[in-house]
């Protein structure tokens, strides 16, 4: 029997994800946790197999919570679940130690699948993240600035510097005129430039595009 600590602070989602779990022949949760200090204690009073973290709660985040049960327990076995696929939650949980980072949008059976893979010891990540991993391994762990940008504005940057203007642009990729303006501004923003003359310059300095 796969022995189970749920940590989430919402009522709704951790009554569901544990009576799923608990209905499985092979699942037990036998402890809940509503924040990241009670994910502590509960993790290193009970040493369940398996220990489901949600990222973002009171007191203590997911990262910082499982950072704190490896110190006194390495060998714990904790699997991220969250709703977030930012930087700033990726790569801090990664780094804590957790094994697994799995989507909320994940169905049930995803889930207990997952835990069962962890368990075993494999490491379950979404697609995205492996990605995230790769792109910073690739940049020997520093960021760039263009990592922020979205898949569209890598589209729209690709655009502008083939000199297109933005009604061009939004013919292009059926857009409206005011999405491409926010793409733009959102595109000077992250990429720390003034203008599209400087985006354009950063884009070939930095080899974006062939």
């Amino acid at each position: 029997m796969i022995k189970i600590v749920v940590a989430d602070d919402h009522e709704m989602v951790r009554i569901g994800v544990c009576a799923y779990l608990n209905a499985q022949p092979d699942m037990e949760v036998i402890a809940e946790a509503t924040n990241g200090r009670e994910a502590v204690t509960a993790a290193l009073t009970h040493r369940p197999d398996c220990i489901l973290m949600d990222y973002v709660m009171p007191e203590l985040n997911g990262a910082e919570a499982a950072s704190e049960i490896l110190q006194t327990w390495p060998t714990a076995r904790i699997m991220m679940v969250t709703s977030f696929l930012d930087d700033d939650k990726v790569y801090p949980a990664l780094e804590a130690g957790v094994i697994s980072y799995i989507l909320k949008t994940s169905n049930a059976k995803q889930i207990a699948e997952a835990i069962r893979q962890t368990v075993n010891g494999q490491s379950v990540v979404e697609p995205e993240v492996t990605q995230k991993i790769m792109q910073r391994m690739r940049q020997g762990a520093t960021p760039l600035l263009h990592d922020q940008l979205t898949e569209r504005e890598y589209e729209v940057l690709q655009l502008l510097c083939k000199g297109r203007t933005n009604q061009e642009i939004a013919d292009e990729l059926f857009i409206a005129l005011k999405t491409v303006k926010t793409h733009v501004s959102n595109i000077l923003s992250k990429l720390d430039v003034q203008d599209r003359t400087q985006a354009v310059v950063y884009a070939f300095s930095n080899k974006l595009f062939n």
